[in-house]
């Protein structure tokens, strides 16, 4: 495998805040990596820095041998909200990155149709926001991050606001399509049951500042269904990596609530 990703001696501060401490890593091309912790761990400032949106304090993240900087068009970033804009049909929306590259031609078109295709949305391309379930819009949001085609796709809880029943399809749903195109995925979760079904590799952050305690590789057979998360095997990779943050979200609930 290649390396796609290089994060070497990561450190954010905000202020007299030390959000991030020393995160190190690799990621070959194509892997599936989920990034777990309690809250308050640094999980979404780590991702806004390799996605450019936010700098580091201290540290680098580099991808196909450039260093990071700046967003550009080899990461998509899907958010936890679909942020999409209400007055634009479905296919607008999800043209809105190759709009913003100048390619609004019929092939950035038809190549558009056929991510709504992937995604699940054929038929729902005139459709408005408004029209659609909170599962359909993430669909789109997944879409417009993936028509930019890009190399790296970065995700902030993208399922957080979904019920549970549409979760676990959304789950199987973004397996499929990454099974199919093989992006190199970064995924931010608090479901350790999430992160374990759909990644290679396990990130566990612990409490602030955010340092990486384990990486946990899941050996489970690809591709899965969501009967895996029955199986023996499955449970064991679950509960081990809520023993190492137990403590860590215990003391970060009675934070949030002194």
């Amino acid at each position: 495998m290649t390396r796609k990703v290089e994060v070497t001696g990561l450190n954010k501060w905000f202020g007299d805040l030390e959000a991030l401490r020393g995160i190190a890593l690799e990621v070959e091309r194509g892997e599936f990596i989920s990034v777990v912790g309690p809250s308050g761990c640094g999980k979404t400032t780590f991702l806004r820095i390799v996605a450019g949106l936010e700098p580091a304090s201290s540290g680098t993240v580099i991808i196909d041998g450039r260093v990071v900087t700046k967003p550009g068009n080899d990461r998509g970033f899907v958010f936890q909200t679909d942020n999409l804009l209400p007055w634009r049909t479905v296919l607008s929306n999800a043209m809105i990155g190759p709009e913003v590259g100048g390619r609004t031609g019929p092939e950035e078109k038809r190549r558009t149709l056929d991510l709504l295709k992937l995604v699940g949305l054929d038929g729902f391309e005139n459709y408005y926001p408004r029209q659609l379930s909170g599962g359909m819009r993430q669909r789109v949001n997944l879409a417009r991050a993936l028509a930019i085609d890009p190399e790296v796709l970065l995700m902030d809880e993208p399922f957080a606001s979904l019920d549970a029943q549409t979760r676990e399809i959304m789950q199987t749903e973004l397996l499929r399509i990454w099974e199919q195109g093989r992006k190199t995925v970064l995924f931010v979760t608090h479901q350790i049951d999430e992160a374990v079904f759909l990644s290679d590799r396990v990130l566990v952050f612990a409490r602030r500042p955010g340092r990486l305690q384990e990486c946990v590789e899941i050996k489970l057979p690809r591709p899965r269904s969501l009967g895996i998360k029955r199986t023996p095997e499955f449970v064991a990779y679950v509960d081990h990596i809520w023993r190492l943050i137990e403590d860590d979200v215990r003391t970060a609930v009675i934070h949030e609530h002194v």
